[in-house]
């Protein structure tokens, strides 16, 4: 690798930010973290900084005056910083400032300032319900909240950039990211979290009809190694899903973590009406373009996450 490269990693303390600062540090990298610790690791983050070398900025990608004057110097830049999507539907205003305007921010500069590459995390909510499996990235977008919203417009400021200063960049639509060190509030996966504090307390996980309601859930490492070869790739200028292709349903979430803690217990099913949704990517075109596949399969890796959570000294992924 080439010691002048730089990357500069907006929400880099976060959860899914950590992974990849290491995953790129472990491929030779120089890296910065901008993050404004809202919801990064500030400890791990200074702990980067003595142990590795790691740069880190500690403010806000809503200020576009520090986002320009901290991303001098660098060759790339991944932009991971965002609002979630609770806080979007409870509080729209901060979503679109931090979601949108934070993004154009970083993407301006990046633009201005002649960056090689912007990797930028999307989502797979910007398709909304879909209407077939698997998704792919031509279909048709309807994002149904603010948080989704803003991420459907950050993919079009990166192709507004791409034409108007020639750009390069990647949006990768993360699907159900999920993983050791995951703050329990997580809106995708925190039917994670409900059945695993159930099943601890010797209870039996409650699902709402038939658990025909499925995701795609996709391992943080894979995630944080998709970001990396997406940095890296000669291929660009275009969305790219990152799932595994495979919907795993509530009801068979619910017997892998019932397997994986040891609980003598049977899911009980909530006879109503639900809105049946399912997710599952289509991953060809994240193979051809950055060469990515997953290689966490999502039994592995939950059976990985119940040990992490009942040993956190466990080495996670």
């Amino acid at each position: 690798m080439n010691d002048n490269r730089l990357a500069f990693v907006t929400g880099g303390a976060g959860f899914i930010g950590l992974h990849v600062v290491n995953q790129l540090l472990d491929r030779g990298w120089n890296v910065r973290i901008f993050d404004n610790m809202v919801r990064g690791d500030r400890d791990r983050a200074n702990e980067l900084a003595t142990t590795r070398g790691v740069e880190v900025i500690d403010q806000d990608i809503r200020s576009g005056g520090a986002v320009a004057r901290a991303m001098r110097g660098a060759t790339h830049v991944i932009h991971l910083a965002a609002d979630s999507i609770n806080k979007s539907q409870a509080d729209p205003y901060s979503s679109v400032d931090t979601n949108m305007v934070g993004s154009h921010n970083v993407f301006a500069s990046a633009a201005d300032l002649g960056v090689q590459r912007v990797v930028y995390a999307s989502s797979a909510s910007v398709y909304g319900d879909p209407k077939k499996l698997p998704m792919h990235e031509d279909d048709e977008l309807n994002p149904l909240t603010p948080y989704c919203i803003g991420k459907r417009t950050g993919e079009d400021l990166l192709r507004y950039y791409e034409r108007r200063s020639g750009l390069s960049w990647i949006a990768l639509r993360f699907f159900n990211v999920y993983g050791p060190g995951q703050k329990t509030t997580a809106y995708y996966t925190s039917v994670i979290n409900h059945f695993v504090n159930r099943l601890r307390n010797g209870e039996p996980p409650i699902i709402d009809g038939a658990g025909e309601q499925s995701m795609d859930f996709i391992h943080v490492t894979d995630i944080g190694r998709a970001v990396v070869l997406a940095t890296e790739s000669e291929k660009a200028n275009a969305p790219i899903n990152v799932g595994t292709g495979i919907d795993t349903s509530v009801a068979e979430l619910a017997r892998i973590l019932i397997d994986a803690i040891g609980a003598d217990v049977e899911p009980q099913f909530n006879p109503r009406h639900v809105l049946v949704s399912r997710r599952a990517a289509d991953i060809t075109r994240a193979k051809e373009m950055i060469g990515f596949e997953y290689s966490v399969p999502v039994v592995e890796g939950m059976t990985d996450l119940i040990r992490f959570e009942t040993n956190p000294e466990t080495p996670a992924r």
